[in-house]
């Protein structure tokens, strides 16, 4: 969930998967074992990363998959480099650095990156790339395609149905029956939270015979509030605020580094409490406190086992599909809150994602990755 070109909803359905959980390893586009045992020696192997705008220390999107990158240093012994974006116009420049770097895996931290990746994939055959949170694509519009390079992996993740975990014990657990969300750009890969929410909300209602609504978002319509941007704290307040000044007590902010602005709201009204995104908010803030759970993406994971793969030769550029059977997204832990969520809710959200898992429920989005 991090900033990229707008899609249209026909370009967002587009965005079909290749595969469905952990892509299969198939023959390796490289061979980094030092006698042709099969054996790796990582220690040969570099792999890099180029972030968003958001940098390393957004405590979200761009965290995450930085921490998956010095994982595989520490534990695999590869050497590894990185370029942390300040603007969309660093994008190619840090790209190209870290070519001329002899990278040997070029990993790109969101989807505005999609343009730099995917023309850099194309015009240096020899280095293998992989982009967070999209599918590789070109155009826009009557034009737009997603793309299958031999040389780009994506790594994508279905949230919504984390999300929709996350929407029936948001629903459970408010006091007023008003939940909100809102994102930081009109985003397939930010939809896809909100939708998956909503319906865990309703969800809830239906078992519960409850009515608990949602501000900020309809699912139906695929419209709701968007700060513009991934950077504006101050509006993400504002939006929060609003929302809390309607009666909300639950709010989900799908919008990165500007979900503090939410955190700031909720502990200045002293009430309310936060679905956070991406990573555990409890674990990669200092804000806790007010955190109910997170929806999480697993792109450390994900950073980790490309990496891995990649330097045993076994580099592939099917797509890699976080779900929760595969363990690539999920709900966080409640933490500080466990102990005010009734054991029934839980009980019936882990019957919940055991549903999922089976595929006796399909949760299912237009902005489905």
């Amino acid at each position: 969930m991090k900033k990229s070109v707008l899609f249209s909803t026909m370009a967002a359905a587009a965005l079909v998967l290749s595969a469905c959980g952990q892509a299969p390893e198939k023959a390796p586009a490289t061979d980094s074992s030092s006698d042709g045992s099969g054996s790796a020696d990582y220690s040969n192997f570099k792999a890099c990363m180029v972030s968003d705008e958001g940098g390393f220390d957004d405590r979200s999107f761009n965290q995450s998959g930085f921490e998956g990158l010095k994982k595989a240093e520490s534990e695999l012994g590869v050497k590894v480099q990185t370029a942390e974006s300040r603007s969309p116009g660093d994008y190619q420049q840090n790209i190209d650095s870290l070519i001329n770097q002899n990278c040997n895996l070029i990993i790109g931290v969101g989807f505005l990156l999609n343009n730099a990746i995917r023309d850099s994939a194309k015009a240096n055959p020899d280095v293998n790339f992989a982009l967070i949170d999209s599918r590789i694509t070109e155009g826009q519009g009557d034009t737009f395609k997603v793309l299958d390079l031999p040389n780009a992996k994506p790594l994508v993740f279905n949230t919504a149905e984390a999300g929709y975990l996350a929407g029936y014990v948001a629903a459970g657990m408010s006091e007023s029956g008003k939940l909100g969300t809102f994102g930081g750009m009109d985003l397939p890969s930010v939809k896809i939270f909100m939708d998956g929410f909503e319906d865990g909300m309703k969800k809830y209602n239906e078992d519960n015979g409850k009515s608990v609504t949602l501000a900020g978002w309809s699912k139906e319509s695929q419209t709701g509030q968007f700060v513009g941007n991934f950077s504006d704290t101050n509006k993400g307040k504002q939006i929060t605020e609003n929302m809390l000044a309607q009666g909300v007590d639950i709010v989900m902010p799908v919008a990165g580094p500007v979900g503090s602005g939410t955190v700031a709201a909720v502990k200045e009204a002293k009430k309310g409490a936060v679905v956070w995104v991406d990573s555990d908010g409890f674990k990669s803030t200092s804000d806790g406190d007010v955190m109910l759970t997170s929806v999480v993406k697993e792109i450390g994971q994900s950073v980790f086992d490309t990496v891995k793969s990649s330097a045993e030769g076994k580099y592939t550029a099917e797509a890699y599909v976080g779900t929760i059977e595969n363990g690539g997204v999920a709900m966080a832990e409640f933490h500080d809150f466990d102990s005010k969520v009734p054991a029934e809710l839980k009980e019936a959200v882990e019957k919940l994602k055991q549903q999922i898992v089976s595929g006796e429920i399909k949760v299912e989005t237009k902005n489905q990755p």
